[in-house]
Parts: structure tokens; C-alpha cells; sequence
């Protein structure tokens, strides 16, 4: 009898190691699964990683670049409009200057007046009406 029980608990475990073998070997396949599809993962992610920080660092470049460009335009163009400023400047003194100098003329009435007609003849000479 002892030998018997010794068989049949041989047998049990015997079955009980194998099942759990066969489930330790799918539990190790799915965990190789998911570990190459995590390295996949991981590989796409560098990629993009390594493209995103070369972008970044363009973006910079330009950036930089263009506050530059910015800086240097509004420089610029504070430059032009001091420059307009002055011109105005010497515009309203000119002004004031001729409007000093010509002592009112501006508001006296002038007119044309035709005296005579002048009529070159073919012979040099010329001939008055």
C-alpha cells in the first residue's frame, strides 16, 4: 500500500510539474513577446527622440536668427524715423525762413501782362505790333 500511495502522489506531482512547466514556458514566451515589442518601442522612441532634438536645435538657430534680423530691423527703423523727424524739422524752419524773407508776398496778387508781340521776319530783322 505504501508503495502505491508513493505512486500516485509521484504521478500527481509529476502532472502538477509539468503543468506548471507548460505554463511557466508560455508565461516566458509572452514575457520575450512583450520585451521585443517594448525594445521596438524603445528603438522608435530614440529615433524620434534623436529627430525631435535636431529639429529643436534648428528651431533655435532660427530663432536666434530671427530676433536678430528683428533687433537689427527696429533698429532700423528707429534710425528712419529720427532721420524723418529731422527732416520735418528743417522743413518747418525753411518754411519759416521763406515765409520771413519774402515779407508777405505770398499774399499780394500777381498777373501776366502781355505788352507787345515779337514776329521774326526771314530777314533776322524783327517786326513789333
Amino acid at each position: 500500500k505504501a508503495e502505491t500511495t508513493a505512486k500516485q502522489n509521484y504521478k500527481l506531482l509529476s502532472g502538477s510539474l509539468k503543468r506548471q512547466l507548460g505554463q511557466d514556458k508560455k508565461s516566458m514566451a509572452d514575457e520575450k513577446s512583450a520585451k521585443a515589442q517594448a525594445e521596438e518601442g524603445k528603438a522608435t522612441a530614440e529615433g524620434e527622440l534623436s529627430t525631435t532634438t535636431k529639429l529643436l536645435a534648428n528651431s533655435k538657430e532660427e530663432l536666434a536668427s530671427t530676433q536678430s534680423a528683428c533687433i537689427s530691423t527696429a533698429a532700423d527703423y528707429e534710425a528712419t524715423l529720427a532721420g524723418r523727424e529731422e527732416e520735418l524739422k528743417d522743413i518747418a524752419v525753411a518754411k519759416k525762413v521763406l515765409v520771413e524773407s519774402t515779407g508777405g508776398a505770398e499774399s499780394k496778387t500777381y498777373a501776366l501782362v502781355q505788352l507787345g508781340e515779337s514776329v521774326e521776319a526771314s530777314g533776322g530783322a524783327d517786326v513789333v505790333a
